[in-house]
């Protein structure tokens, strides 16, 4: 049978514990180092800003490596690194240490998270793209309903010194297994064509698209990559802020079921895309949810009761998974898989370079402040600047 539905199957599961752990996870770490450490929201986003420059700008030599050799070691030595980064949590005692901890926990979740992983579901599936790449990053939110609550309950219950070797054994488990058996690098290998059909030959085919060089200087690619700072800024730092945010209006129980109203309503909306993706124009769709992001984080702005944050998390919820996902389906749809993982780390770090800036944006506006009306009521204005950048670029169907 075609082992494409391993493939895809791999990929869930690592996106799942590199989100959980990851991507969620600095959420969860943020409010735990200010609880224990008493130090400030800004002095710990600024970290969180840096562990998402490092890991943007380590994705171009990563997307390099991906291109040339089994993805397999790279996504593995991602998982030692990470591993090794949350084990020395336990060590962190002064602000330098947080950020040097960050910076090779970034190293590893870039090399074991969406770049390496979505650019091996690209060459197994073609016509299947839209679906297999919906199902795989499904994991990102499903991570943030099944692991962020068990570790963010490790560290209220036991603490950052006792619970980082829980977080680095949870890490290392979720990635490696399942990368060794079935991330398998090309379809071509095992005898199989993208989507199902058996090939004629195990020599590598020759891959259409659009090459480097020529992608980076297109209006389309400038206006995504732009787009993509206004909205994932908004986005992450939304995101990021949010545990505290919620926790400073509410109660610790509420922060926790905001986190998988927000992980529920992104499987909910993302697999809904998918079925409804074919048939629409991308880029129409990508401006669609960024201007549905800004309402919602206005929303969450505005709310101080348990119920209206939970409405306004649940409609963030609705885009997350889908802003993601739409990056990686435009990117495919546009230029092709020829260079699709190098010109995927040039979007990312471009977006990443700017999604740096939002947990610092909106921690910083908390902090001047004295709340998160300010913080949120901006990211709602970035995602719909981002919005607009989208509508300039085209239709991804575009030669």
């Amino acid at each position: 049978r075609f082992p494409g539905r391993w493939v895809w199957t791999s990929a869930f599961v690592l996106l799942t514990f590199s989100s959980g752990v990851g991507f969620y996870g600095l959420s969860v770490y943020l409010q735990a180092f200010s609880r224990e450490l008493g130090w400030s929201v800004a002095s710990i986003s600024s970290a969180t800003t840096f562990f998402l420059l490092v890991g943007g700008i380590s994705a171009i030599p990563i997307a390099k490596l991906v291109a040339k050799y089994d993805v397999r070691w790279i996504v593995i030595a991602g998982a030692f690194l990470g591993s090794g980064a949350l084990l020395c949590m336990q060590f962190v005692s002064e602000r330098w240490h947080l950020f040097v901890v960050y910076a090779v926990y970034a190293l590893g979740w870039s090399a074991s998270g969406v770049g390496p992983v979505t650019t091996v579901v690209t060459r197994w599936f073609e016509t299947k793209r839209a679906s297999a790449l919906a199902i795989a990053s499904t994991g990102l939110s499903v991570g943030g309903i099944v692991v962020t609550p068990v570790i963010k309950r490790i560290l209220d219950t036991q603490g950052i010194e006792a619970g980082s070797p829980w977080l680095a054994t949870i890490w290392f488990i979720g990635i490696v297994p399942m990368t060794l058996l079935f991330l398998l690098p090309f379809p071509h290998q095992l005898g199989w064509m993208p989507d199902g059909e058996r090939a004629t030959s195990k020599e590598a085919p020759t891959l259409s698209g659009t090459p480097l060089a020529v992608a980076v200087k297109s209006r389309f690619f400038l206006m995504v990559a732009i787009g993509y700072i206004f909205a994932f800024g908004a986005q992450v730092g939304g995101v990021q802020q949010l545990v505290k945010m919620v926790e400073e209006r509410t109660d610790r129980t509420t922060a926790t079921l905001g986190t998988v109203v927000l992980s529920l309503f992104s499987i909910i909306a993302r697999f809904t895309a998918s079925r409804a993706i074919a048939r629409l124009d991308m880029t129409r769709f990508t401006v669609l949810i960024a201007i549905t992001q800004g309402v919602s984080l206005a929303i969450i702005g505005m709310m101080n009761s348990s119920v209206g944050l939970l409405i306004g998390i649940a409609l963030f919820g609705c885009t997350i998974g889908n802003m993601l996902m739409m990056q990686s389906l435009l990117i495919a749809q546009r230029f092709g898989v020829l260079d699709y993982p190098r010109i995927a780390a040039r979007q990312g770090l471009i977006s990443f370079t700017g999604t740096a800036g939002g947990p610092l944006l909106l921690g910083a506006l908390h902090d001047f402040a004295g709340g998160y009306r300010s913080s949120y009521l901006a990211a709602g204005a970035c995602s719909l600047v981002g919005a607009l950048l989208f509508s300039l670029a085209g239709s991804a169907g575009d030669d």
